[in-house]
């Protein structure tokens, strides 16, 4: 492969925050949300200047270190190679370690920027390869097929773990409502609570829950308080985030579509225009309650004002 090219121009990338499992669909679904970080990177003529704003400011590393710098660098190595410099400005929305996908967002958006800064990028990496990589890189595909993708996404490895999803269009009537905790949990910490094994009607229990909520997301909301159920991961995790527990069960009983946003501790509710505002209206000062819109649309390229 011949080495690449590269815009002179400042490309500017936005992606979403992403809710993973919503529910009974552990490690495979994924939901994209109104909430957005943005990165604009410049090819330099020589060495790394990153800059932050907005979330993890105070505490990211602004060096190779830097998990959007790292995706950028495993992007250009597929792409054929690197530049000689490079400027990173982030602009973050997207709360840190609260199951909201900070770090598939910023895998994403290093990737894209990537392939946007090379000539001919586009057609050296197709998303099938993007997803290929991002997925490579966080783990596993959940998050980062909703924040490629955006809207609902399926996501799942075959046999050589590759990364394949699909996408569909959520029912416009469903308004996801988040209500943000104010301290983090490590995803490690939430997934090493799971247990290596779950019985066997728990996990037949998952399995027609999350093919009814295909079902009760993209076409009939109604259905999303049963369909939302889970028995294989939201229990076990209940140690490291009982607030958020506790939250789920409160809004359940109230028939409010509740679940743990992937790894916690931030909790998604999927509501309808009317309760969302009745839903936010009662939120416990202590959690930063929003309502966001659907995220159709996935990584993008944008121009750099706007």
């Amino acid at each position: 492969m011949p080495a690449p090219a590269f815009r002179a121009a400042a490309t500017r990338v936005r992606v979403p925050a992403t809710s993973a499992n919503l529910g009974p669909g552990f490690d495979a679904f994924g939901l994209a949300l109104g909430l957005y970080d943005d990165v604009v990177v410049r090819v330099a003529e020589s060495g790394l200047h990153v800059d932050i704003a907005g979330e993890g400011a105070e505490t990211l590393a602004r060096d190779e270190r830097h998990l959007v710098v790292r995706a950028m660098r495993a992007a250009f190595d597929r792409l054929g190679g690197q530049p000689r410099g490079l400027e990173v400005v982030c602009a973050n929305r997207i709360p840190h370690g609260r199951g909201l996908g900070s770090s598939s967002a910023a895998i994403v958006a290093g990737i894209v920027a990537a392939r946007a800064v090379t000539v001919g990028g586009a057609e050296l990496m197709d998303q099938a390869a993007v997803l290929a990589l991002a997925s490579e890189i966080e783990g596993h595909p959940d998050n980062v097929a909703a924040c490629i993708l955006g809207g609902f996404t399926i996501a799942w490895t075959d046999e050589g773990h590759e990364a394949h999803a699909v996408t569909l269009a959520p029912s416009q009537e469903t308004v996801p409502v988040v209500f943000i905790p104010a301290n983090p949990v490590l995803t490690e910490v939430a997934r090493g609570l799971l247990p290596a094994t779950v019985p066997h009607a728990d996990a037949a229990a998952n399995v027609g829950r999350a093919a009814l909520l295909v079902e009760a997301l993209t076409r009939r909301p109604e259905l999303l308080l049963p369909a939302t159920e889970d028995r294989l991961h939201q229990d076990y995790r209940t140690p490291a985030m009982p607030e958020s527990a506790a939250l789920v069960a409160v809004l359940r009983a109230q028939g409010v579509a509740a679940v743990i946003s992937g790894a916690g501790p931030t909790v998604l509710a999927l509501t309808d225009e009317g309760t969302a505002e009745k839903v936010l209206a009662e939120a416990d000062p202590a959690w930063a309650a929003h309502r966001l819109e659907l995220d159709l649309e996935g990584a993008s390229v944008l121009p750099l004002s706007g």
